[in-house]
């Protein structure tokens, strides 16, 4: 396990001093409109900002990076109780694919298994600079990993159940495992999963019980599979559905976001002051922006590219997302659907598919915007004097300091 000491990770310019101090090409404190070229960043031993500007001399400087500094990462969203599933999945099998190989294989190891994989790549997580994620639980075999490691997490409850009469035990299944989840001393709640796994019941019961506690994280338009389940109760995942004999949600007519919409309304009346997070959006529409902002007034929409890569070879509509000024953020997903959980891959892939994106929009989309979303903005997501985000560094950059295939990144402190 990687120790909570923030300064263990990182360079102490002085060991006797509580004035720590990095210097790099560019420093993003996301607070402002460009990096400051040749800027330092000043912190003391627990990892508090103190102070940044920019070098008199880069030549006098004790440690200067070739590259980035930035604040921690927040993983939007993650799956890391399915890390045993890491190299088993095939790729490009579609949504519908995809959940048989997760019935298939997601059982295959025990708890004790479950949670020693877990410490492992949130402790690489750690390493590579996310300081902060949201992360979904179907069990408790990653909750003693979290209450010890230093990275903040809100852990959603996620709920499953195809038929109406199953909605009553598994809310009471859910509670107890919030139960757990409180015990062990991690924010926790639950949260419904998509559309096409859930009687409609159970979606508008499990998100009145996120509502309440604040926070609800949605699967949402993560396929055209899913889409056209809702629209003509046609193609790939509706015969899945058919075929292992489980109940269908209703076909609409409409898409997946405004049955989600509705089914909200069914839990309880609009506006809702919550934080909503609509994962994946690969299938957003402006009809549908509009549909949630009516009724959301805290919405934010992760992003995962390389998993909705590695499933379907598909990406959400950035450009539509920035001409709406939506707050978006960045996910891993699972090793499930996923060769990695790092971040900086995932900026990668952006930049490589949307290059006019800038360098600083992005690490607001993979750090600011998160804090946000989680309430952690007063101490993550910016290089703001008394913060305490982390300070990462990413490395690899070209001459216009903008990323490459061959970027990375690493915790300071």
């Amino acid at each position: 396990m990687i120790q909570k000491e923030l300064g263990t990770l990182g360079h102490l310019a002085s060991m006797g001093s509580i004035k720590n101090r990095v210097s790099a090409s560019y420093v993003y404190t996301l607070d402002a409109d460009e990096p400051i070229r040749n800027g330092y960043v000043e912190y003391d031993q627990d990892g508090t900002i103190l102070a940044v500007g920019t070098c008199d001399d880069v030549t006098s400087e004790e440690v200067f990076y070739e590259g980035a500094i930035v604040p921690g990462f927040v993983n939007a969203h993650c799956h890391v109780e399915l890390s045993h599933l890491h190299g088993k999945f095939r790729k490009g099998t579609g949504m519908a694919g995809f959940i048989d190989q997760i019935n298939e294989l997601r059982d295959w190891a025990g708890k004790e298994v479950k949670a020693q994989l877990v410490e492992k790549w949130m402790d690489k997580m750690w390493a590579d600079g996310v300081s902060a994620m949201a992360d979904i639980s179907n069990d408790d075999s990653s909750f003693e990993v979290k209450k010890a490691h230093p990275m903040y997490t809100r852990t959603f409850l996620e709920v499953f159940g195809s038929e109406p009469e199953m909605c009553d035990g598994v809310m009471a299944e859910v509670a107890e495992l919030g139960k757990v989840a409180d015990a062990a001393g991690i924010d926790a709640a639950p949260t419904p999963h998509s559309c096409y796994t859930m009687s409609p019941q159970l979606l508008s019961a499990s998100a009145a019980a996120g509502l309440a506690k604040g926070y609800v994280s949605y699967h949402s338009q993560e396929s055209q599979e899913e889409e056209d389940l809702l629209r003509s109760g046609t193609g790939a995942m509706y015969e899945n559905r058919k075929r292992s004999g489980m109940s269908t949600p209703p076909v609409t007519g409409e898409s997946s976001l405004k049955y989600f919409v509705d089914r909200l309304a069914a839990a309880a009346p609009a506006p809702y002051d919550a934080h909503i997070l609509l994962v994946h959006n690969v299938c957003l529409s402006q009809d549908d922006i509009d549909a949630a902002r009516k009724v959301m007034n805290n919405v934010f929409w992760a992003i995962c590219p390389l998993s909705n890569i590695f499933i379907h070879d598909a990406l959400p509509p950035v450009d539509l997302m920035r001409r709406n000024g939506l707050d978006v953020m960045v996910g891993t997903d699972s090793l499930s659907s996923n060769d990695d959980l790092d971040m900086v891959k995932e900026l990668i892939c952006l930049h490589a598919n949307f290059p006019e994106v800038p360098m600083k929009e992005l690490l607001s989309w993979a750090s600011l915007n998160g804090a946000r979303f989680l309430s952690k903005d007063d101490i993550l997501g910016s290089l703001s004097v008394g913060k305490r985000p982390g300070l990462v560094f990413v490395g690899g950059l070209d001459d216009e300091g903008n990323l490459t295939t061959a970027s990375y990144s690493k915790r300071i402190v």
